[in-house]
C-alpha cells in the first residue's frame, strides 16, 4: 500500500467527505459553516442555504454542521438524493425522525403526520431539522412545496429548519423572480468558493498529511505550484484526485519525493481525456484540371465559326415572343365600416357575506365544522396548541371536500393552510 510507504496510517486524499481530515485553510466554508450554525441555533430561521460548484466541499460542510450540533435538542433527516416526488420526500423525511418507515401514502396524511410530528418534538423539548444535500435535483414544484411546508410553524418561533445544499443550478432557481416569495425566506445564504491561493493549497496538503499520521510532506514546492495549476486553480476535489495518484506513482518508482514533473504527468493525463478521443481524418481535396490559355482561344474560335456558319445557312433561331403583362385588376374600395358604440358594462351584484360557518376555499363553499366542545377548549389555550387543534380540523376538512383538490394543478398544502388560517380566526378568544 502506498500509504504504509510514505509512512502514513490512512489514506490523506480520499474524496469522502470525512470530518475528521477537514482543514481549516478554506474561507468560504469555514464562513459557511459559522452562519449555518448561528441560523439553527442562535437565528431561528426556518430555511438556510449552501450554494457551489462541483468539488468544492458542500457536502463535507453538512457534515461539519452535523458534528458541531448537540445531538440532544434536534431530531434530525438528512436526505441525500431528493430527485423523487413530494409524497416520497416526506415519507422519507419523517421515517428519519422517527426511526421507522412511513406507512402513509397519501400527501393529506403525510402533512397531518408531519405536523403532529413538529409538536410532540417541541413538547419533548427539541427542535427538527432537515437537511437535503444535492437539492438541485429538486424540481421546481417541489421547491414550491417546501415553501408551503415552512407554513407549519408557531407564531412565536419556528418549529424546523431545512438547510439546502446544492450546485449553481439551485441558486439560478431560487433567484428566479417566480420564488421571490421562496427566496425572501431565506435566512443565511452562503457560496463555497475554491481555496483562495497557491500557500493556502500547501498549506491544505501538509496539513491532510499530518492529519493522516505523516511527519513530513512529501511534496515539493514545485508539486504544490503545479497542483494549483492542474486542480483549476483550487478546487479541493482535483486536489485530493492529483495527490493521490501521485503517491501512488511515488510509490511505485520508490520515489523520495514528489516533484513538479511527477504532478505534470498526472495532470495531464486528465486534461489529455477532456479532449477527442479520435482525430478526424481530413478530407483529400482532388486537384481541379489545368486548362491552358491556348485551349481557351481555341474553344472561343470553335465557337464563333459555328455561329457564322448557322447564320450563313439561314438557321438563326427568332427572337422569343415578347408577352405583354395583363392589365391590373380593378380593385373597388370596400364599403365603409360602421362602428357600433359598445354595450354599456354589466354591474354584478356583490356576492352575499359567508355564513359563519361557510368559507370560500378555491372557489368553492365549503362548511366547516368546530364542535362546540373544541370551542370551549380553546378558549382559555395558547396560540400554540390552538394552532394544533386547528391543524387536526384542517386536514379533516379538507379530506371532507375531494372537490378542493380534484384539480391537478391544485396543491394541497396551500389548500390545507388556507383553511387553517379561516379556523385560527373562528378560534380566537
Amino acid at each position: 500500500m502506498y500509504t504504509d510507504y510514505w509512512g502514513l496510517q490512512k489514506p490523506p486524499f480520499d474524496n469522502v467527505p470525512d470530518p475528521s481530515m477537514y482543514v481549516e485553510s478554506h474561507a468560504s466554508v469555514e464562513n459557511t459553516i459559522a452562519e449555518t450554525l448561528f441560523a439553527i441555533e442562535e437565528g431561528n430561521e426556518c430555511l438556510t442555504v449552501i450554494v457551489g460548484d462541483v468539488g468544492l466541499g458542500k457536502t463535507l460542510s453538512l457534515r461539519m454542521i452535523l458534528d458541531s450540533l448537540d445531538h440532544e435538542k434536534y431530531k434530525i433527516a438528512f436526505v441525500t438524493n431528493p430527485d423523487m416526488s413530494f409524497v416520497q420526500l416526506l415519507k422519507e423525511i419523517i421515517g428519519q425522525l422517527t426511526g421507522k418507515q412511513c406507512e402513509r401514502r397519501g400527501k393529506i396524511d403525510l402533512l397531518e403526520t408531519f405536523n403532529k410530528l413538529l409538536f410532540e418534538t417541541v413538547d419533548e423539548g427539541k427542535k427538527v431539522l432537515i437537511f437535503i444535500d444535492e437539492a438541485n435535483a429538486i424540481s421546481p414544484a417541489n421547491l414550491e412545496s417546501l415553501r408551503l411546508l415552512t407554513n407549519m410553524q408557531d407564531d412565536t418561533r419556528n418549529l424546523f429548519t431545512i438547510v439546502l445544499a446544492g450546485q449553481m443550478e439551485l441558486a439560478s432557481r431560487l433567484e428566479h423572480p417566480k420564488r421571490a416569495n421562496l427566496f425572501q425566506r431565506i435566512g443565511t445564504y452562503n457560496r463555497i468558493d475554491k481555496i483562495e491561493s497557491e500557500e493556502l493549497v500547501k498549506n491544505y496538503v501538509e496539513t491532510r498529511v499530518k492529519l493522516a499520521g505523516g511527519t513530513r510532506s512529501p511534496f515539493t514546492d514545485d508539486a504544490i505550484h503545479w497542483l494549483w495549476e492542474y486542480s483549476d486553480h483550487g478546487v479541493p476535489r482535483l486536489v485530493n484526485k492529483i495527490a493521490k495518484l501521485c503517491l501512488k506513482a511515488g510509490e511505485t518508482n520508490q520515489f523520495d519525493a514528489i516533484s513538479g514533473d511527477v504532478v505534470k504527468q498526472i495532470g495531464e493525463r486528465f486534461e489529455k481525456l477532456t479532449g477527442p478521443a479520435i482525430q478526424k481524418r481530413k478530407s483529400r481535396e482532388r486537384p481541379t484540371p489545368q486548362v491552358s490559355r491556348e485551349e481557351i482561344v481555341t474553344e472561343k474560335e470553335k465557337k464563333k465559326k459555328a455561329s457564322l456558319k448557322e447564320a450563313r445557312a439561314g438557321h438563326i433561331a427568332p427572337p422569343p415572343p415578347v408577352i405583354e403583362p395583363p392589365p391590373p385588376p380593378i380593385v373597388e374600395p370596400p364599403p365603409p365600416t360602421v362602428v357600433e358604440p359598445p354595450p354599456p358594462p354589466v354591474v354584478e351584484p356583490p356576492p352575499p357575506p359567508d355564513e359563519p360557518d361557510v368559507a370560500t376555499i378555491a372557489g368553492f363553499k365549503i362548511k366547516i365544522d368546530i364542535p362546540p366542545h373544541v370551542l370551549e377548549q380553546t378558549q382559555s389555550a395558547n396560540t400554540e396548541h390552538r394552532r394544533k387543534i386547528a391543524g387536526v380540523l384542517a386536514a379533516q376538512t379538507l379530506e371532507k371536500n375531494p372537490q378542493l383538490t380534484a384539480s391537478p394543478s391544485v396543491d394541497p398544502v396551500s389548500i390545507w393552510s388556507e383553511i387553517l388560517n379561516v379556523i385560527m380566526k373562528r378560534l380566537e378568544p
